[in-house]
């Protein structure tokens, strides 16, 4: 098994450009929430010429639209949201400075050639460990769309935040990787 590679959030160009595809990384520090319907805001957002409700710079999103926080805990269950559904926003978002994306499934080609371009690493979160990722969640706090329920934009500390990077910004695919390695093996 692989050493696990301890990154604090938000990360540099330093930080990204040791990342790489197939790293197991532990996140401590401050990332974002947003979904769909949240990025499209963040989009638009732009687009209008107005602020983003936070500095985009450095910054990790999470896709993620976690439960309710039970009595005593700071947030429910927080397992990731299939991100291709993101695919549509991400670039926008790296160009303001975005550094990390965390999700679960496959990127598109033009969003790996982004993260490429922008140096930015997309990391998986592991689908099915929403209440244990809960855990790595020290402080949740809405900062935009709170109309938008649980797909509202948060801040959240985070404390070793169990990630894999997917897609690094050399171009490097662990998806592709695992299939290649899958057919020699055949």
């Amino acid at each position: 098994m692989a050493n696990e590679i301890k990154i604090t959030a938000p990360l540099d160009d330093a930080a990204v450009a040791k990342l790489k595809a197939g790293d197991q990384v532990s996140i401590t520090g401050v990332i974002y929430t947003a979904r769909d319907t949240a990025h499209k805001r963040l989009v638009d957002a732009l687009d209008a010429g107005q602020p983003l409700p936070f500095d985009m710079n450095g910054q990790v999103i999470y896709y993620v639209g976690p439960s309710p926080a039970k009595p005593g805990k700071v947030i429910g269950s927080a397992g990731p949201t299939t991100s291709y559904r993101m695919d549509l926003y991400a670039e926008r978002l790296m160009e303001k400075g975005m550094k990390g994306m965390i999700g679960k499934g496959m990127r598109d080609k033009k969003v790996i050639e982004a993260m490429k371009k922008h140096k930015c690493v997309y990391f998986a979160a592991i689908g099915g460990a929403a209440a244990l990722i809960a855990r790595s969640i020290k402080a949740v706090e809405i900062i935009a769309y709170e109309d938008l329920g649980p797909e509202a934009v948060r801040r959240m500390e985070v404390e070793d935040f169990k990630a894999v990077v997917i897609n690094d910004i050399y171009g490097n695919d662990l998806y592709d990787i695992g299939k290649a390695q899958y057919r020699v093996a055949k």
